[in-house]
């Protein structure tokens, strides 16, 4: 296990519009206002069409194939997610969604395309002092998150951030 600690900072509060790419759109608002890393949970919508990665095909194989799912009608949607810089410092979402219809679910990743049908509410928790980037794992092709504890340095730099 590896981990880094820090504390909540700014809060934001977001309505996403019918239309928008759920990662697309929170990665930009994430980028505009210097959110490095976050929590960040999301209620509403998911419009048809919207592709999810639901899987990989073989769990054993690597890399490893992934398996998508295209949603036929719009699905009611709730899900959590982090925001991390990758290697050139850009902040990436992270987030898994639970989508329902008519007594069904499916969950997976919103890399793909989740467009929102007509609104969905998005609650970002900034984190202040936590000491983390995502790195692309060769094997697995993945971006893995890679948390470290602070340094001193660190601590002095980020003492009175925000």
């Amino acid at each position: 296990m590896k981990y880094s600690q820090g504390k909540v900072s700014r809060v934001f509060v977001v309505r996403l519009e019918d239309g928008e790419v759920i990662h697309e759109t929170l990665e930009g608002f994430a980028q505009d206002r210097r959110i490095d890393t976050a929590m960040v949970t999301i209620i509403g919508a998911a419009d048809k069409g919207s592709l999810l990665v639901v899987g990989p095909k073989k769990g054993d194989d690597m890399p490893p194939i992934p398996m998508e799912r295209k949603l036929d009608e719009v699905h009611e949607i709730e899900g959590v997610g982090t925001i991390f810089p990758n290697e050139d410092g850009k902040p990436v979402l992270h987030m898994h969604i639970a989508c329902g219809r008519d007594g069904a679910s499916i969950t997976g990743c919103v890399r793909r395309g989740v467009k929102v049908w007509k609104t969905a509410e998005v609650v970002i928790l900034e984190m202040q002092g936590v000491i983390a980037h995502r790195e692309m794992d060769a094997k697995t092709g993945f971006e893995f998150l890679v948390p470290r504890r602070p340094s001193m340095t660190d601590l002095t730099r980020h003492a009175g951030e925000r």
